[in-house]
């Protein structure tokens, strides 16, 4: 048996999400006719107090559409240096939109307001204007840490009091609020605009959401049309996204549960130094430096383990729908074997 931890990406779709997927009523959604994307739209919207939303094939797409409304080229956008936007989007500020990023640091990822003012830069012909900021939460490079919400409302309150745009990057969003439990319409109320992924976490095969308020969606349409995310019949992976708002979003709390089990297990490890602290269902392990990454992550695949490289001798482990009780006794049972 293969023991997949190498993202919540990994998911297949279920047999009952499947048979919803099949049963979707389409139409053409470049001219707004899908119906289905249309109600996947409308439910995104009003789960977090938005006026509108536009469904998307990525994640990236949906953070990169947003940076290009918000922006002009040559502007500067705040963000952790570890924030997915600049690490894991092929450089896509730069390129689509021609704006540059200013990176606050420390805090596992995550970002604060008494930072920020810091980092705005003075009405000066020098300097590029600060027009953006951007989180993420859940913060992947910091171990799926999420926000306290005091701090997101100051940060907020921040962005409104120099006019700035806040963009949340919320790719892991219900993971978040799984933990904190903050009502998701207050919870989004404090941005701009979001982005949330619906193949992370909650099983979609593809497929992300960009909110935001009616004009923002507008300009956003132009902006994914321009670059290429305009889908024809796209309710039947919209009706995937349905199926999962409404049936998945409750089964993170077991992701997390058992990501405390994996860490435990993983702990026990000789070559694992140390384990991240576990806030969701993400297992940052430190591994020894004689071994290193890459020999650890082989040593895993040997035994049906596998994981990601997350950095110098470290490894990242997500747990997700796809992984069951089953699941985590046998990939005790093939840890186990290191101490033997």
């Amino acid at each position: 048996m293969i023991i997949d931890f190498r993202s919540d990406t990994i998911t297949k779709p279920s047999k009952e999400m499947l048979q919803f997927m099949l049963d979707a009523e389409v139409g053409d959604d470049v001219f707004g006719e899908d119906p289905t994307v249309n109600k996947l739209q409308s439910i995104a919207a009003k789960m977090f107090g938005k006026e509108a939303a536009i469904f998307c094939p990525s994640g990236t797409m949906t953070n990169q559409i947003a940076i290009n409304v918000h922006t002009q080229p040559g502007d500067e956008v705040i963000c952790h240096e570890f924030s997915h936007i600049h690490k894991y989007e092929g450089g896509g500020m730069a390129k689509n939109s021609g704006v540059s990023p200013k990176f606050l640091t420390g805090n596992s990822g995550r970002i604060k307001a008494s930072d920020i003012n810091d980092c705005i830069n003075p009405d000066d012909v020098h300097f590029p204007n600060t027009t953006l900021v951007s989180i993420e939460d859940t913060m992947n490079k910091g171990g799926g840490i999420y926000y306290d919400f005091q701090e997101i409302k100051k940060i907020s309150a921040v962005c409104k009091a120099n006019n700035l745009a806040l963009h949340l990057d919320g790719a892991r969003v219900f993971n978040a609020l799984t933990e904190t439990k903050i009502n998701s319409q207050d919870y989004g109320q404090q941005f701009d605009s979001i982005s949330i992924c619906l193949s992370k976490g909650l099983g979609a095969p593809v497929g992300s959401l960009l909110l935001g308020d009616s004009d923002f969606i507008k300009k956003a349409t132009r902006v994914r049309k321009s670059f290429g995310g305009g889908m024809r019949q796209a309710g039947f992976l919209a009706a995937a996204g349905i199926y999962a708002l409404e049936n998945n979003i409750a089964q993170l709390k077991e992701d997390h549960k058992r990501a405390k089990i994996v860490g435990e297990i993983i702990q026990s490890i000789p070559w694992v130094e140390s384990i991240y602290p576990i806030y969701t269902n993400i297992v940052i392990a430190s591994i020894n430096p004689e071994l290193g990454e890459k020999k650890a992550l082989e040593i895993l695949e040997n035994k049906g383990v596998l994981a990601v490289p997350f950095g110098k001798n470290l490894i990242r482990f997500v747990t997700h729908l796809d992984l069951d009780e089953n699941h985590i006794e046998m990939f005790s049972t093939k840890m186990n074997s290191f101490n033997i």
